[in-house]
């Protein structure tokens, strides 16, 4: 099936790593010019190249820290500057630490807040008026299953992603009339580095083994495994492209099966 995304242009934030680095190859496997970032440098520079070299893409990386608006007004430009357009904008970003609520201070609040949530309201200012002036965009605002059901011991994400869905359900009303399609999608438990931190966390305080903690989890999904990055991206992939024309608004999960609910 073609895609229809050669020649598009997209960036992908918290993209030097895991899921995010796994949606900039997809992306650029069906010929879109991908612009990376991340505060690493020399990871950033060695997933970019990594990424090129493999998919014969335009691949820049620019270096940025999402907590900053400059940051975020950097990258855009430097894509407006090397590529032209902005077609795609997937907004993903790193967890904040697994903490209970009464582990919690009011900085780790505002630090997540501004990670989580404002990373997406600054990036989402900073390309929507390109996207509307060619009258065609997607905006695919990476969460967690957390947002549609609270994991234990993260708090911090259960409360801040589930704003997240909503921001996406008003962005995909007021952006539809200007061919802006915006979704937002819930990655279940994946093979990440973010995980294998959370299982680390998880296996200190409960006097386990990290694969213990992972086996546990492995066994609570219907499939009886983690996902791998790529199906994570595999979603996000299609929903950036011309095959997803009629999906606005839409919340998906890509869980193996361990959300509960039906809706």
């Amino acid at each position: 099936m073609d895609l229809g995304l050669k020649g598009r242009v997209a960036i992908v934030t918290g993209s030097s790593r895991g899921i995010g680095k796994a949606i900039a190859r997809g992306l650029a496997e069906e010929g879109a010019r991908v612009t990376i970032c991340a505060r690493n440098e020399t990871e950033l520079a060695r997933a970019a190249e990594e990424i090129a070299s493999s998919t014969n893409t335009e691949v820049l990386p620019v270096r940025a820290d999402l907590r900053s608006r400059v940051d975020i007004n950097r990258l855009v430009e430097a894509t407006i500057s090397r590529f032209g357009r902005i077609d795609i904008l997937v907004n993903n970003t790193g967890g904040p630490p697994p903490l209970l609520f009464l582990e919690t201070r009011e900085e780790h609040w505002h630090d997540a807040f501004e990670q989580l949530f404002m990373s997406i309201v600054n990036c989402c200012y900073a390309v929507i008026p390109y996207m509307r002036q060619q009258r065609w965009g997607r905006i695919i605002n990476m969460t967690s299953f957390a947002a549609k059901q609270p994991a234990e011991n993260l708090i911090l994400s259960n409360a801040i992603r589930a704003g997240i869905l909503g921001l996406t359900k008003s962005l995909s009303n007021e952006l539809a009339e200007y061919g802006i399609l915006v979704n937002a999608v819930c990655p279940g438990w994946t093979l990440t580095e973010r995980v294998e931190e959370l299982a680390r966390a998880n296996a200190e305080r409960t006097g386990r083994s990290i694969n213990d903690v992972l086996n546990e989890w492995a066994s609570r999904i219907p499939l009886k495994r983690l996902a791998k990055p790529e199906e994570i991206a595999n979603l996000v992939v299609f929903l950036a492209s011309e095959r997803a024309s009629y999906i606005t608004g839409a919340v998906i999960q890509v869980d193996g099966g361990f959300i509960k609910s039906i809706i």
